[in-house]
């Protein structure tokens, strides 16, 4: 499970680094899509900060600079690869409160799968912004990244 973990966590970061380096690249990256990635990096920072059960630092809606990406980005994955790492037990219940205050807990390898599955799920979202705004996003598709 390890592997499997790190592969898809590879994966995650070379889809958030071609977005960066799209956001870079343009002379201006649509809001919307600017609050969709700055919620992707906030959330998996969240995650990892209650798997570490330790407070975090972002609201789940903040808003940050396209220049404060790649630091956040890479920490946020520098994390979780320690975590995926040093663990012994993916059936580990990590137990942690959400924004709202309610507690629940779920076995790491369910937090693990979720970090991936939410940024999928905005990135589509973000191709979705950009081909409203006349911008041809990057093939992000998991396939694609394995070839």
């Amino acid at each position: 499970m390890r592997s499997l973990f790190h592969q898809l966590f590879d994966y995650n970061f070379y889809c958030n680094r071609k977005l960066i380096e799209q956001a870079v690249a343009l002379k201006k990256f649509p809001e919307k899509s600017q609050g969709l990635f700055s919620h992707i990096l906030n959330t998996h920072h969240i995650w990892n900060k209650r798997v570490l059960d330790e407070d975090w630092e972002y609201g789940v809606w903040q808003v940050h600079d396209i220049k404060n990406w790649e630091d956040i980005h890479y920490e946020n994955q520098r994390t979780t690869f320690e975590i995926i790492t040093n663990t012994d037990n993916f059936a580990k219940r990590i137990d942690y409160k959400t924004t709202e205050g309610r507690i629940f807990a779920n076995e790491l390898k369910d937090v693990l799968f979720h970090i991936i599955n939410h940024s999928t799920h905005h990135r589509g979202q973000i191709a979705a912004d950009f081909r409203k705004n006349k911008i041809v996003p990057e093939q992000l598709d998991y396939i694609f990244y394995k070839r």
